[in-house]
Protein backbone atom coordinates (compact mmCIF):
# COMPACT_ATOMS: atom_id res chain seq x y z
CA UNK A 1 0.00 0.00 0.00
CA UNK A 2 1.43 3.21 -0.89
CA UNK A 3 1.01 5.99 1.47
CA UNK A 4 0.19 9.95 0.68
CA UNK A 5 -0.07 13.03 2.61
CA UNK A 6 -1.72 16.00 0.88
CA UNK A 7 -0.41 19.63 1.42
CA UNK A 8 -2.48 22.76 0.31
CA UNK A 9 -4.03 25.46 1.80
CA UNK A 10 -7.34 24.91 0.14
CA UNK A 11 -9.32 22.56 1.56
CA UNK A 12 -11.63 21.33 -1.72
CA UNK A 13 -8.45 20.29 -3.07
CA UNK A 14 -7.51 18.34 -0.50
CA UNK A 15 -10.72 16.72 -0.54
CA UNK A 16 -10.98 16.20 -3.67
CA UNK A 17 -7.64 14.54 -3.80
CA UNK A 18 -8.14 12.41 -0.80
CA UNK A 19 -11.30 11.40 -2.25
CA UNK A 20 -9.35 10.55 -5.74
CA UNK A 21 -6.43 8.84 -4.25
CA UNK A 22 -8.61 6.56 -1.45
CA UNK A 23 -10.43 5.47 -4.31
CA UNK A 24 -7.12 3.54 -6.03
CA UNK A 25 -6.69 -0.13 -4.30
CA UNK A 26 -3.21 0.62 -3.78
CA UNK A 27 -3.01 3.74 -2.41
CA UNK A 28 -4.25 5.20 1.08
CA UNK A 29 -4.20 9.00 2.31
CA UNK A 30 -3.05 9.50 5.58
CA UNK A 31 -2.95 12.67 6.22
CA UNK A 32 -3.09 16.68 4.87
CA UNK A 33 -2.29 19.69 6.39
CA UNK A 34 -3.03 23.27 5.20
CA UNK A 35 0.48 25.17 4.98
CA UNK A 36 4.48 24.22 5.03
CA UNK A 37 5.15 23.89 8.54
CA UNK A 38 2.82 21.59 9.67
CA UNK A 39 3.19 19.68 7.09
CA UNK A 40 7.38 19.28 7.50
CA UNK A 41 6.03 18.46 11.44
CA UNK A 42 3.08 15.49 10.45
CA UNK A 43 5.77 14.04 8.01
CA UNK A 44 8.57 13.43 10.09
CA UNK A 45 5.65 11.20 12.41
CA UNK A 46 3.79 10.03 10.05
CA UNK A 47 6.90 8.99 7.59
CA UNK A 48 4.39 8.58 4.12
CA UNK A 49 6.05 7.65 0.84
CA UNK A 50 4.78 10.41 -1.11
CA UNK A 51 3.91 13.87 -0.12
CA UNK A 52 1.76 16.08 -2.66
CA UNK A 53 1.96 19.87 -2.19
CA UNK A 54 1.58 23.42 -3.54
CA UNK A 55 4.60 25.76 -3.65
CA UNK A 56 2.50 28.70 -2.67
CA UNK A 57 1.28 28.02 1.29
CA UNK A 58 1.20 30.27 4.19
CA UNK A 59 4.14 29.93 6.64
CA UNK A 60 6.34 28.14 4.47
CA UNK A 61 5.98 27.34 0.94
CA UNK A 62 6.39 24.44 -0.78
CA UNK A 63 10.16 24.65 -2.15
CA UNK A 64 11.48 25.17 1.43
CA UNK A 65 8.71 22.54 3.12
CA UNK A 66 10.34 19.90 0.22
CA UNK A 67 13.78 20.84 1.24
CA UNK A 68 13.16 19.61 4.89
CA UNK A 69 11.15 16.92 4.05
CA UNK A 70 13.63 15.20 1.43
CA UNK A 71 16.66 16.57 3.98
CA UNK A 72 14.90 14.59 6.76
CA UNK A 73 12.91 11.75 5.17
CA UNK A 74 14.79 10.56 1.66
CA UNK A 75 12.98 8.07 1.28
CA UNK A 76 9.62 10.31 1.36
CA UNK A 77 9.07 11.32 -2.56
CA UNK A 78 7.83 14.57 -2.99
CA UNK A 79 5.49 15.99 -6.04
CA UNK A 80 4.97 19.43 -6.30
CA UNK A 81 1.26 20.47 -7.79
CA UNK A 82 1.23 23.77 -8.46
CA UNK A 83 -0.53 26.47 -10.76
CA UNK A 84 2.59 27.88 -11.24
CA UNK A 85 4.67 26.82 -14.19
CA UNK A 86 7.83 29.20 -15.20
CA UNK A 87 11.25 27.74 -16.30
CA UNK A 88 12.66 29.26 -12.17
CA UNK A 89 9.33 27.46 -10.54
CA UNK A 90 10.53 24.37 -12.14
CA UNK A 91 14.20 24.97 -11.64
CA UNK A 92 13.85 25.02 -7.96
CA UNK A 93 11.57 22.52 -7.52
CA UNK A 94 13.76 19.85 -9.59
CA UNK A 95 16.54 21.20 -7.00
CA UNK A 96 14.80 20.65 -4.00
CA UNK A 97 14.94 16.67 -5.01
CA UNK A 98 11.33 16.20 -5.70
CA UNK A 99 10.07 13.41 -8.26
CA UNK A 100 7.43 14.79 -9.84
CA UNK A 101 5.60 18.42 -10.71
CA UNK A 102 2.04 18.44 -11.61
CA UNK A 103 0.17 21.23 -13.28
CA UNK A 104 -3.46 21.67 -11.03
CA UNK A 105 -5.50 22.32 -14.44
CA UNK A 106 -3.89 19.29 -16.06
CA UNK A 107 -3.91 17.18 -13.16
CA UNK A 108 -6.92 14.41 -12.16
CA UNK A 109 -5.85 10.86 -12.81
CA UNK A 110 -2.24 12.26 -13.37
CA UNK A 111 -2.03 12.34 -9.65
CA UNK A 112 -2.41 8.86 -9.28
CA UNK A 113 -0.03 8.18 -11.93
CA UNK A 114 2.73 10.38 -10.51
CA UNK A 115 1.97 8.68 -7.21
CA UNK A 116 3.32 5.21 -8.80
CA UNK A 117 5.55 6.60 -10.84
CA UNK A 118 7.64 7.94 -8.06
CA UNK A 119 6.98 5.10 -5.79
CA UNK A 120 8.63 2.95 -8.83
CA UNK A 121 11.44 5.06 -8.88
CA UNK A 122 11.07 7.25 -11.66
CA UNK A 123 10.48 10.82 -12.12
CA UNK A 124 6.92 12.11 -13.50
CA UNK A 125 6.37 15.57 -15.11
CA UNK A 126 3.38 17.06 -16.45
CA UNK A 127 3.29 17.42 -20.72
CA UNK A 128 3.40 21.00 -20.25
CA UNK A 129 6.06 20.65 -17.12
CA UNK A 130 8.28 18.35 -20.04
CA UNK A 131 7.70 21.05 -22.54
CA UNK A 132 9.21 23.59 -20.52
CA UNK A 133 11.76 21.79 -19.36
CA UNK A 134 12.72 20.82 -22.55
CA UNK A 135 12.51 24.20 -24.53
CA UNK A 136 14.46 25.73 -21.85
CA UNK A 137 17.39 23.27 -22.26
CA UNK A 138 17.47 23.93 -26.00
CA UNK A 139 17.61 27.27 -25.38
CA UNK A 140 20.42 27.14 -22.99
CA UNK A 141 22.34 25.13 -25.47
CA UNK A 142 21.64 27.48 -28.48
CA UNK A 143 23.08 29.60 -26.26
CA UNK A 144 25.89 28.25 -25.38
CA UNK A 145 26.59 26.74 -28.92
CA UNK A 146 26.74 30.56 -29.96
CA UNK A 147 29.50 30.77 -28.31
CA UNK A 148 31.14 27.80 -29.36
CA UNK A 149 34.20 27.54 -31.88
CA UNK A 150 32.06 25.29 -34.28
CA UNK A 151 29.45 28.27 -34.62
CA UNK A 152 31.91 30.00 -36.45
CA UNK A 153 32.28 27.09 -38.78
CA UNK A 154 29.84 26.86 -42.18
CA UNK A 155 28.35 23.94 -42.64
CA UNK A 156 31.20 22.72 -45.23
CA UNK A 157 33.54 23.20 -43.35
CA UNK A 158 31.91 21.42 -40.46
CA UNK A 159 31.93 18.53 -43.10
CA UNK A 160 35.61 19.08 -43.77
CA UNK A 161 36.41 18.83 -40.18
CA UNK A 162 34.98 15.36 -39.94
CA UNK A 163 36.27 13.71 -42.72
CA UNK A 164 39.72 15.11 -41.82
CA UNK A 165 39.86 13.69 -38.50
CA UNK A 166 38.67 10.46 -39.92
CA UNK A 167 42.23 10.25 -41.39
CA UNK A 168 40.81 11.31 -44.97
CA UNK A 169 43.26 12.93 -47.49
CA UNK A 170 42.70 16.31 -49.00
CA UNK A 171 41.94 13.88 -52.58
CA UNK A 172 39.72 11.72 -50.27
CA UNK A 173 37.74 14.72 -49.20
CA UNK A 174 37.49 16.20 -52.81
CA UNK A 175 36.08 12.90 -54.13
CA UNK A 176 33.62 12.74 -51.08
CA UNK A 177 32.28 16.45 -51.50
CA UNK A 178 32.57 16.75 -55.50
CA UNK A 179 35.30 19.10 -54.78
CA UNK A 180 38.28 19.96 -56.16
CA UNK A 181 41.36 18.94 -53.71
CA UNK A 182 42.49 22.94 -54.23
CA UNK A 183 39.05 23.71 -52.54
CA UNK A 184 39.32 21.37 -49.77
CA UNK A 185 42.95 22.47 -48.74
CA UNK A 186 40.96 26.00 -48.57
CA UNK A 187 38.27 24.71 -46.71
CA UNK A 188 40.56 22.99 -44.42
CA UNK A 189 42.98 25.89 -44.02
CA UNK A 190 40.53 28.04 -43.03
CA UNK A 191 38.78 25.99 -40.83
CA UNK A 192 41.78 25.01 -38.31
CA UNK A 193 42.61 28.43 -38.75
CA UNK A 194 39.15 29.53 -37.19
CA UNK A 195 39.46 27.19 -34.64
CA UNK A 196 43.23 28.34 -33.53
CA UNK A 197 43.92 25.09 -34.51
CA UNK A 198 47.30 24.06 -36.02
CA UNK A 199 47.54 20.42 -35.95
CA UNK A 200 46.13 17.14 -36.55
CA UNK A 201 45.94 15.43 -33.10
CA UNK A 202 44.76 18.45 -31.63
CA UNK A 203 42.47 19.07 -33.93
CA UNK A 204 41.10 15.09 -33.64
CA UNK A 205 41.22 15.95 -29.62
CA UNK A 206 38.59 19.00 -30.84
CA UNK A 207 36.56 16.52 -33.01
CA UNK A 208 36.00 13.86 -30.05
CA UNK A 209 34.63 16.54 -27.61
CA UNK A 210 32.37 18.10 -29.57
CA UNK A 211 30.89 15.11 -31.04
CA UNK A 212 32.32 14.50 -34.48
CA UNK A 213 34.06 10.84 -34.04
CA UNK A 214 34.83 8.82 -31.23
CA UNK A 215 38.00 7.37 -29.74
CA UNK A 216 36.82 3.62 -31.66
Amino acid sequence: MITVFLVDDHAVLRDGLRFLLDAQPDIKVVGDAANGREAVRQVLDLHPDVVIMDIVMPELNGIEAAIQIREACPACQVIVLSMHATAEHIFRVLQTGASGYLLKEAAGDEVVDAVRAVCAGERYLSQAISEMVIDDYVRQREETMAKSPLASLSPREREVLQLVVEGKSNAEIAETLALSPDTVKTYRSRMMQKLAISDLPTLVKFAIQHGFTSLE
